[in-house]
């Protein structure tokens, strides 16, 4: 039988080069999956990887797409990197990434036909406000109830998302839409539309704020008194206490801001890419992004290079279904492949494979002595 054993001294070579090693062991997990479907590995792999970014063809179009696609990536895992670094584990981001574009549309939608160049800014910040009341859901259950957020943000993820179909088949139902479960689109009234800032790139306002939040958000993490709490309850919830940390306050601090990032970023793209609110607006960003945190170590400048890389996958699993007619699913276990092996390598970091004693998985202790001789 084995045993795991933690190491005195994790590698901090080993630490930085996890990510890395879990990249290269997702390119040959995913190979041999696409080997399995009958598709060429080498092939599927270049097309994901090498051909949104080099191949002259198609760059034009898959390199801006890259940043539309890292964009609410990147704003959703710099709120779930605070929350993780405390050790609080919001799994719901998704969910107020759904609440957070369904506020800021129904305030759009409720001012249509009016335009104006306030109302944008006014959905966005209706949509933070949505985003972070469906995160204080989970807060104040875990300040005042001691309940599990883990559960309790992941089962508010479906709430939202039967939220979003009684209201595009109810209330925000398009009058002109020929009775389909969607609202009005976006794009029909400027004031509303998150437009491209260059024609044709798709490039949009969230992206400089996604930009922007990256830079905001190392600062506060690292040189703010805010960002030294959350550090110390990622140490330890008593030695916080002792060092004056309000630790109900930065739980409900942390999911807020979660809830705050993935509001903007589900108004960003309801506005932008997406045009218009239906059943299949979630697109699983806030859960990719939970993948995004981690690969970049939830570090904010980690995070921005995941996220470009996470949106890699996105575009290059777009083309190897279109050229390799390879299945949606595909592309998903792939992105779960690659938090898989980032767990196993981080594990193997800063624990050692042994093998156990024979009478069970963990060494007993040596019998102790008293002055007379006798164990104890």
């Amino acid at each position: 039988m084995l045993r795991l054993e933690a190491r005195a001294q994790p590698s901090a070579l080993m630490q930085t080069a996890a990510p890395l090693l879990a990249l290269a062991a997702t390119v040959v997990g995913g190979g041999i999956l696409f080997l399995i479907l009958g598709k060429n590995p080498f092939v599927s792999i270049r097309i994901i990887f090498w051909d949104p970014l080099f191949d002259a063809s198609l760059v034009s179009y898959t390199r801006p797409q890259l940043l539309v696609k890292a964009a609410p990536l990147i704003m959703i895992a710099l709120g779930l990197s605070f929350g993780f670094r405390a050790g609080i584990w919001n799994i719901g981001a998704e969910g107020q990434f759904v609440m957070g574009a369904l506020a800021g549309s129904a305030v759009g939608l409720a001012l249509h036909p009016l335009e104006a160049f306030w109302i944008l800014p006014l959905m966005v910040l209706c949509g933070i406000a949505g985003g972070i009341a469906w995160a204080m859901i989970p807060a104040l259950l875990r300040v005042y109830f001691r309940t599990n957020e883990i559960l309790v943000s992941l089962m508010l993820v479906y709430v939202s998302y039967r939220i979003l179909t009684a209201l595009v088949t109810g209330p925000l139902r398009s009058p002109i839409g020929y009775n389909f479960p969607e609202s009005r689109s976006f794009h029909d009234n400027p004031s509303m539309h998150n437009a491209e800032l260059w024609s044709g790139t798709g490039i949009h306002i969230g992206i400089l704020v996604a930009g922007i939040l990256v830079v905001v958000c190392w600062y506060v993490m690292r040189r703010h008194l805010f960002g030294y709490h959350v550090n110390l309850m990622g140490q330890s919830n008593k030695v916080a206490g002792f060092a004056g940390v309000r630790i109900n306050l930065v739980i409900i601090c942390c999911l807020g801001i979660t809830g705050a990032l993935a509001g903007a970023a589900g108004v960003f793209e309801v506005t932008g890419p997406a045009g218009k609110l239906s059943p299949h607006f979630p697109v699983g960003y806030g859960f990719t992004a939970i993948i995004v945190a981690f690969l970049g170590r939830l570090n904010p400048i980690g995070i921005l290079f995941a996220g470009l890389l996470m949106a890699l996958t996105y575009i290059g699993g777009e083309l190897a279904q279109f050229i390799l007619d390879a299945p949606a699913a595909a592309i998903q276990v792939f992105q779960g492949m690659l938090l898989f092996f980032l767990v196993a390598a981080d594990l193997l970091v800063n624990y050692r494979v042994k093998l156990a004693v024979p009478g069970g998985l963990f060494k007993p202790r040596p019998a102790e002595s008293d002055a007379g001789g006798k164990s104890t």
